[in-house]
């Protein structure tokens, strides 16, 4: 599960490890640049830097083309944030799955030592964010694929038996995109330490302005008292919108 970010001297990279994730401000994932911008006359413009849900803050990757909205008790990162898992035993760290310009929900919502060496290691309650999905072939992929990639990196591994997950299904955001929605979750993962819980994740993969497939993803714990409620993740979801900012890409 994901940890607050630690600050290492000489590097722009903070992360801190609990179940072979991390938070990085260096950016894992391959990008490519541009200068397309959303055409005015996309019925599917909107203005990204209004939330379209009275109250709640606007989620911006400039980079993948894509904005949404979250309660206001979310703290958002900056735009250049990445947070990732990795297998916990790989010495290279590499990245299984990763998403930019994340937002999360009680970031220090589990805190605990497991390695004895005075330092805190925080988990949050939950998160969203949003990517390119270069390597991708379809919507569909994405959909079945990174919900899973994320509980099993954040909740479940080593065991992937433990991750479960629905078949994928249309899905349209409230601006008119179209495209597909995966969701995952894990069962029967052992408290083998304090943050330890069970996980979900859904992922909502389309196209952006560029043609390029993206995705937008949530994770969280499940099972737990303040676990972010089904209709809620799916509300966020319904906020994905394309934003005509590509120039960080």
């Amino acid at each position: 599960m994901a940890a607050a970010a630690v600050v290492v001297a000489a590097a722009v990279t903070g992360y801190a490890l609990l179940g072979g994730s991390k938070d990085n401000k260096a950016d894992p994932e391959p990008t490519k640049s541009t200068s397309s911008q959303e055409s005015s006359s996309n019925p599917r413009d909107t203005d990204t830097e209004t939330a379209t849900v009275e109250g709640w803050k606007v989620v911006v990757n400039p980079s993948a083309g894509i904005a949404f909205d979250v309660p206001p008790q979310w703290a958002l990162k900056s735009t250049d944030w990445v947070t990732y898992v990795a297998e916990n035993d790989d010495p290279e760290d590499k990245p299984l799955i990763a998403m930019r310009a994340p937002a999360f929900l009680q970031e220090e919502w589990c805190s605990s030592d497991e390695d004895r060496n005075g330092d805190l290691e925080h988990a949050p309650l939950a998160a969203a964010g949003s990517k390119r999905n270069s390597d991708a072939r379809s919507t569909e992929e994405i959909a079945a694929a990174d919900p899973k990639a994320w509980v099993y990196g954040r909740y479940a591994q080593p065991d992937e038996t433990k991750v479960k997950s629905a078949t994928v299904e249309p899905f349209t955001t409230n601006s008119g995109i179209e495209g597909t929605l995966g969701t995952a979750w894990s069962e029967g993962v052992e408290k083998s330490k304090k943050c330890t819980t069970n996980g979900k994740a859904l992922t909502f993969a389309f196209k952006n302005t560029e043609g390029d497939l993206v995705s937008w993803s949530f994770f969280g714990a499940k099972g737990v008292t303040d676990e972010v409620p089904d209709a809620t993740v799916r509300e966020i979801a319904a906020t994905v919108r394309l934003h005509e900012d590509l120039s960080g890409s």
